[in-house]
């Protein structure tokens, strides 16, 4: 349920409110007074995509605010539409997904415009209205059948590319197998490039390294007097006189130190000069696996990684090319189960659309007959397709015969507006009572219909309004005279710009909204007797 909705800076509406109450809300108002861009507002409030276009001229954004019910709960709506196109939902104060927001407004209203009475003309969007009725019955099914054909067409597609690549990968096998094997061949190991060019570095400068190893490690031991006998004569002439200062004696035990460690370094040196080797023949080695893995880096990648990496796809195309009909048997094998799942799945869902389009048959006679349709009937054709959907394998059709011994025909060939009106109106206040949909909202509902059609449409939105929250904008005074609520919305103008206000109108001026639509501009006792005469009736 709606109780309350509020409008700023949206379209031609600067700052207006509505609270909304139980029962019948008649919202009326002259021709291009903004009637239909309320409805377009609570729209928007209900999750229909916004437009930068939505904004008030010369304002930076328009927000719209809808308070309800929804099982019981407070629900509080919040969307803001900024001229750069940018806009936020917010559901109870928290910001939400478009997505999120569709979920739950959807189980608050049901909006009804006048595109629904043209898409009742189009046969596609009968499966539509089929599926909505006692939608729970067959969710579960449809969801089995749209999963089970995703799964179908995907390994279709994959069988077809298979097939069609067939030819082209026996021309490549060749190719494939030689780049495979030169890869192979190198017995190629991650990192192994680094550890080469480290390694040829060292052999090219092996002289030199040896040299300086050499050098460093003479003065440290070999030369006259080297470091390390200097540094011993040092130690022993401190660690003489390290009894009489501490701070000498700790200077004693720190050139102790220095004194083992330099000899730890020339054991270090030592070894490092006796492993520097020269050889030709490894260097020759080494630039060779070099060279081969940068050739294979220009034509398979740009690291070893890369190589490796394309040298498993090669593998792969080798292995579905030399299993080629073992891949495709299986994979048709595969097509055929899902294929029979889909089939009999769809045939599950046919029996249930067909035992629902029965009930809905008799429903929509039913409400028809409420609406002036006496000599109606009604027949939703549910017919098989050459092959399944993501919605199923049937073709549902609305038929309708209007008179006594014709035959049933199109709603296309047969309906006026008038009657599309009706018979959309049937349909939605039975959908409603079972999708538990607690608010429903007619823009013109009335198209097309006037006389004592319109008072059979009126009192029928009076029942619905018994069982539901009903919310609806008519030109007719037929119509308006059944409203529990009624509200009137007028625009004003000053030097710069246009202003919509709807206000609520007390019973009085509910009379006075009704003799304006009875009589025009000029309202005279007599229409205003009219109105009230159509206000009790």
């Amino acid at each position: 349920m709606i109780n309350h909705i509020s409008i700023k800076d949206f379209a031609i509406i600067k700052d207006t409110e509505i609270d909304f109450e139980d029962g019948l809300n008649i919202i009326t108002g002259e021709t291009g007074s903004g009637k239909s861009i309320v409805i377009e507002a609570v729209s928007l409030a209900l999750g229909s995509r916004a437009d930068s276009s939505y904004v008030r001229t010369g304002c930076t954004k328009a927000v719209i605010q809808l308070a309800g019910l929804l099982d019981g709960e407070e629900v509080i709506i919040t969307r803001e539409i900024s001229s750069s196109g940018k806009n936020l939902c917010k559901l109870n104060g928290e910001i939400v997904t478009l997505a999120r927001l569709n979920q739950v407004s959807s189980k608050m209203a049901d909006i009804h415009g006048q595109y629904d009475n043209q898409s009742l003309l189009d046969q596609e969007y009968h499966i539509v209205l089929l599926d909505a009725y006692k939608q729970q019955d067959t969710q579960h099914i449809k969801k089995q059948v749209a999963q089970l054909y995703d799964s179908y067409s995907r390994c279709r597609l994959a069988l077809s590319k298979l097939i069609r690549d067939e030819k082209e990968n026996a021309r490549k096998l060749d190719f494939y197998r030689f780049e495979y094997d030169e890869i192979k061949k190198a017995r190629l190991v991650s990192g192994e490039d680094a550890e080469l060019e480290s390694r040829i570095n060292l052999l090219q400068n092996s002289e030199k390294i040896y040299d300086n190893l050499n050098q460093a490690y003479s003065l440290i031991y070999e030369a006259s007097p080297s470091i390390t006998e200097s540094m011993g004569t040092a130690l022993k002439s401190i660690e003489s006189i390290s009894s009489f200062s501490k701070d000498i004696e700790k200077l004693s035990d720190e050139l102790s130190d220095l004194y083992y460690r330099l000899e730890d370094l020339g054991s270090d040196l030592r070894s490092l000069k006796e492993d520097v080797t020269f050889s030709p023949q490894e260097l020759d080695q080494a630039l060779y696996r070099l060279d081969t893995i940068d050739g294979l880096k220009r034509k398979y990648g740009r690291s070893i990684e890369e190589i490796i990496e394309y040298s498993e796809e090669l593998r792969s195309k080798l292995s579905v090319s030399e299993n080629l009909d073992e891949i495709k048997t299986s994979m048709m094998k595969e097509l055929k189960g899902l294929k029979e799942k889909l089939t009999d799945a769809c045939e599950v869902l046919t029996l249930a659309r067909r035992e629902k389009a029965s009930e809905l048959e008799a429903a929509i006679d039913r409400e028809l007959k409420d609406l002036n349709f006496n000599d109606a009937c009604v027949k939703i054709a549910v017919e098989p397709l050459p092959e399944p959907t993501s919605s199923g394998s049937d073709r549902v059709e609305i038929l309708i015969t209007t008179n006594k011994g014709e035959p049933l025909k199109p709603l296309s060939k047969i309906v006026s507006g008038g009657e599309t009106s009706r018979i959309m109106l049937a349909i939605k206040n039975i959908i409603s009572s079972y999708d538990n949909i607690s608010t429903l909202i007619f823009d013109e509902i009335d198209s097309g219909i006037s006389g004592i059609t319109a008072s059979i449409v009126g009192k029928k939105l009076k029942e619905i309004s018994l069982s539901h929250q009903v919310i609806c904008i008519t030109h007719l005074p037929q119509i308006a005279a059944a409203g529990d609520h009624n509200y009137k919305i007028y625009k004003e103008s000053d030097d710069n710009s246009t202003y919509t206000y709807v206000k609520a109108l007390d019973d009085e001026g509910k009379v006075q909204e009704i003799a304006r639509l009875l009589g025009g501009t000029v309202i005279t006792d007599t229409t205003l007797r009219s109105a009230r005469e159509l206000i009790e009736s």
